[in-house]
This record gives structure tokens, sequence and C-alpha cells, in this order.
């Protein structure tokens, strides 16, 4: 009987160091779960790799304070103006005056909808931006897809409207336009190698691949934490 209970005791004892180990195995990867996270919130590239470094802002980002996203290291500022045919970023003006005011580099951003005709898009852009030779090339957004036009649109179509509108653009511009584009367009509509013109990626901490060629701006963390946007900020960079 009395080795019984012992023999017990030594199975609960086991249980109990078993269990109080799984407890530390898994505050520890909670531990590191967390500052992984806060890590990637937080994290730019090296500045001594990537020396030029900038924002995207829209009307999401809120009102923002741009003598503190300047404080923070931003050189440039792209701004997000219009969208499709008619839409127009409610906040561009705002954030285009206050970023020129205090210096800063400034580019504008057109989101492209293959669904919208390419000159009403074109319209839409350039009544919205000025003609201004100091402004950085224009960037097209490439991202939205085809596959939920009301009406069909080829990918043939795509490519030829699309070609259409960055003519009118750079027209405009007096300077080729910059693409950026999505994983998700570019595996759908291979644009990067088909149109010569710089690209920009998207890939939060790694080192984006999927244009092809090299790249000249990288959006590197698309929710970067900081005192400026409690939503995070789209932090870009150049490639030196």
């Amino acid at each position: 009987m009395a080795r019984r209970k012992s023999a017990g005791r030594t199975r609960a004892g086991g249980a109990g160091w078993k269990l109080r180990l799984m407890g530390v195995v898994l505050l520890g990867a909670m531990v590191a779960g967390a500052w992984g996270w806060w890590h990637l919130r937080h994290w730019t590239p090296e500045r001594a790799i990537y020396p030029v470094q900038g924002v995207e802002i829209g009307v999401d980002d809120g009102p923002v304070s741009w003598k503190s996203i300047k404080a923070i290291g931003a050189d440039f500022a792209y701004i997000d103006a219009s969208a499709s045919a008619f839409a127009r970023d409610p906040r561009f003006v705002a954030n285009f005056e206050a970023a020129r005011a205090i210096g800063m580099q400034v580019g504008a951003v057109h989101r492209y909808d293959p669904c919208q005709p390419a000159e009403k898009q074109a319209a839409n852009f350039v009544t919205t931006v000025p003609r201004d030779a100091d402004l950085l090339p224009p960037v097209v957004d490439l991202e939205m897809l085809a596959d939920n036009c009301p009406v069909k649109v080829s990918d043939a179509k795509v490519e030829s409207e699309l070609m259409t509108f960055l003519n009118q653009v750079e027209t405009h511009a007096g300077k080729a336009v910059i693409l950026k584009v999505s994983p998700g367009f570019e595996s759908r509509y291979q644009v990067a190698n088909k149109l010569d013109r710089n690209l920009w990626l998207v890939r939060d901490r790694l080192l984006p691949d999927y244009g092809g060629r090299p790249w000249t701006l990288w959006t590197a963390n698309g929710a970067l934490a900081n005192e400026v946007a409690a939503a995070g900020l789209r932090w870009v960079v150049v490639q030196p």
C-alpha cells in the first residue's frame, strides 16, 4: 500500500512538473510573439543601406502633423490624390500644401481602376494634381483587378487602357510615372516586364522580389507605429 501511494505521488509530481514546463514554454512563446509584433510595428530599414526614406499619406491617416513626419525622418511624401474616374482624396489639398510648406519633396498617387475608362481617370488626376516640374514623378497604384467590373474587361483591354492613362498623365506631368504594383496585380497582368517604368513594390519587412527586376521604391512597413498616425504610417524607402 505504501509503495502504491509513493508511486502515485511520483506520477502526480511528474505531471505537475510537465505542466509547469509547458506553462514556461507557452509564456516564452507569448513574450517572443509580443516582442516580434512590437519590433515589426516599429521597424524601418537601416539608413546606412537606404539613406532616403519617406511616407505615403492619405485620408485614412487622418490629420497629421507634417512637422512631426519630417522630424521622424521622412525625406519625402507621396500623397494620395485621386482614384478611379471621379474620386479624390478629401485631404489631398491640405496634405499637399502642408508638406510643401515645410520643404518636403512631394508627389501624388492615383489609384487605378481597370473598370473605368482611362481618359476619364487621367482627367481626374490632371485636374486634381497641379502641373509642376518640382513634383516627384506621379505614381499609379495598381492593385484593383478587373474581375468584378460591371462590364467584362479582358486582360488585353486592361493593358491597353493602362497605357492610354500613362501617356496622358505623363504628358501632364512632363515625366515618366512610377508603377506601384501589388503582388496580386503583377501575378495577374505581369506589367512589370511589359511596361518600361520604375517600380514601387510592397512587402512588409522582407525585400520584395515579385517584380522580376530591380525596384525604385519599396513600402517596407505598411503600418509603422509612431506618434504621428494612430493606425501607423506607410513607410517607403528609395533604392540607392
